[in-house]
């Protein structure tokens, strides 16, 4: 029975809410196929961390900022578990240094956001769109970072007696209600 004919056959099925856009999955396939796909986002990380910064699409860009940031991760957890994993991933033992010592102690007070994206110009041939993909917090950068914003200052903790009684301070009386069945 094909999709149509069985529409056609059942119009309120409970597949019919299918029929809608696609949800976006966990990751962008940027029409490649799986293996092309990895390879070129391995080899873009690498350039990435070894460059500190690259210039490519948008699309390519947001998912490259995923990858990098953790093996920025891994680089600060710092542990020959971390190291494997990121040595399978990223290429040449150049850029597996540079992770695991000079990122590492650049982010070691950060806890993400290890890189920044800049759109930049629409490309000639198909206009796409570009940015460039950058490392935050060192030379040369592009922007530079926002200070991190201050933390709240911290309230001692109270046993819920007291929170109680503090907030029928601020709480308006409570009016009674007057009832017609009484009298």
């Amino acid at each position: 029975l094909h999709s149509s004919q069985f529409f056609s056959i059942f119009p309120f099925s409970p597949l019919s809410h299918f029929s809608g856009d696609p949800k976006m999955t966990k990751f962008r396939k940027l029409n490649r196929p799986t293996g092309h796909r990895m390879s070129m986002l391995r080899t873009m990380v690498s350039q990435l961390v070894k460059h500190e910064r690259i210039e490519t699409t948008v699309a390519k860009a947001k998912e490259v900022r995923r990858l990098a940031d953790n093996m920025v991760q891994f680089g600060k957890e710092g542990t020959l578990c971390a190291a494997r994993q990121a040595a399978a991933f990223v290429r040449g033992d150049d850029v597996i240094h540079k992770l695991f010592t000079e990122l590492a102690y650049r982010y070691k007070d950060r806890a993400g956001g290890y890189t920044r994206m800049l759109r930049t110009r629409i490309r000639v041939g198909d206009a796409a769109p570009m940015a460039y993909i950058e490392f935050i917090d060192r030379e040369n950068e592009l922007r530079q970072s926002k200070p991190p914003n201050p933390q709240p200052p911290q309230r001692p903790a109270m046993d819920p007696w007291t929170r109680s009684r503090l907030s029928r301070q601020f709480a308006p009386p409570k009016e009674e209600k007057i009832s017609d069945s009484d009298s």
